[in-house]
């Protein structure tokens, strides 16, 4: 196969945006098809990136012919269905996360994995595939720091986009699911360990709206693992500058930060307000490249026959960590792995 066609299914922000991507920035791939519910945002897409093949239903899509892989930016809560439909429909698979929204649909997941061996399946935990990310992870392999001891991972999402974080907190599964997952993937992915305990803590400082849900407007918890690292992570969604997300590994020679200090390039203005660097808007302006890299990555494993990296039991790992830190903000206790 010298060239992977794709269908990519959902364009909302990130839907939108691989869509590009893969129609203009991903080597030996094809945008052979879109898929959306909503008909005048499909068509108005299409044509914009010269796409012939239209479905609002996921069922049409996976049965064209004309497709080898699909390319998931769908509802969280469609991913376990669609990820185990398109298996079985004999085409390769890259899912956005979650890879499901409770552990049982991860476990579905697994199941249609297995069954397919011959398959390619990814999941879309992009910062992994960062530049500056996978540096850093080059270096604590290397043992350039030494036996890691530390990790600190935030996450906070600009406060301008709170209303949008309310409207969706119902069906976010709380924000260790839905903003911590990547944190939580990264302390796996650094320290390569699994978590022994958590205890979690935080609240709706800002926004009372987000009680009504068991979960808050920042929370953050202390883990250790299993090699004894202190894992911090913390997240947010009231930040007064823009979208932030730092992280620090500490060792037993050497420290690590990536991005500690939050810009959008390597400009300074210097003006009337002082001397200052502007912050990025959003997730999909920090991690542009981060985004074209994993799909890049999983056509690059379709075409050479390999599997990647990321796997669907990091999905599920994943997941399940994120539901015990939620049970222990709701508990207030040590909680136990």
């Amino acid at each position: 196969m010298n060239k992977v066609r794709i269908g990519s299914v959902g364009l909302g922000r990130l839907g939108l945006q691989h869509a590009v991507n893969i129609a203009s920035r991903i080597q030996n791939a094809e945008l052979a098809a879109l898929c959306d519910v909503d008909r005048a945002k499909l068509d108005e897409t299409a044509d914009k990136l010269g796409v012939r093949r239209r479905f609002t239903a996921f069922e049409d899509l996976i049965a064209c012919g004309d497709i080898d892989a699909v390319v998931l930016v769908s509802p969280s809560g469609l991913h376990t269905r669609q990820i185990s439909a398109a298996l079985a429909a004999g085409k390769h698979v890259f899912s956005e996360k979650p890879l499901g929204v409770t552990v049982a649909e991860c476990r579905e997941a697994e199941k249609a994995v297995e069954a397919r061996p011959e398959l390619v399946f990814m999941l879309g935990f992009m910062r992994r595939f960062d530049e500056s990310y996978k540096y850093a992870h080059d270096k604590v392999v290397a043992g350039e720091i030494g036996k890691p001891l530390l990790f600190r991972s935030y996450s906070q999402d600009p406060e301008k986009f709170i209303q949008g974080a309310i409207a969706y907190a119902g069906h976010s599964g709380g924000q260790f699911l839905d903003m911590a997952v990547h944190d939580i993937d990264l302390a796996r992915w650094f320290t390569g360990s699994e978590p022994a305990t958590v205890y979690a803590i935080g609240g709706c400082y800002a926004h009372p709206e987000f009680a009504q849900y068991k979960d808050g407007d920042n929370v953050s918890c202390l883990m250790k693992f299993k090699n004894d690292c202190m894992v911090f992570l913390f997240a947010g969604r009231t930040a007064p500058h823009g979208y932030n997300v730092e992280t620090e590994i500490i060792g037993t020679r050497g420290i690590l930060r990536i991005a500690g200090v939050p810009q959008k390039n390597m400009v300074e203005i210097l003006d009337g307000g002082g001397v200052r660097r502007e912050c990025s808007e959003n997730f999909l302006e920090r991690f542009d490249t981060a985004y074209v890299n994993e799909v890049q990555e999983f056509v690059n494993c379709v075409i050479e026959g390999r599997k990647p990296e990321v796997t669907v039991y990091d999905g599920t790992r994943v997941s399940e960590i994120a539901y015990t830190c939620k049970s222990a903000f709701e508990q207030g206790v040590l909680v136990t792995f």
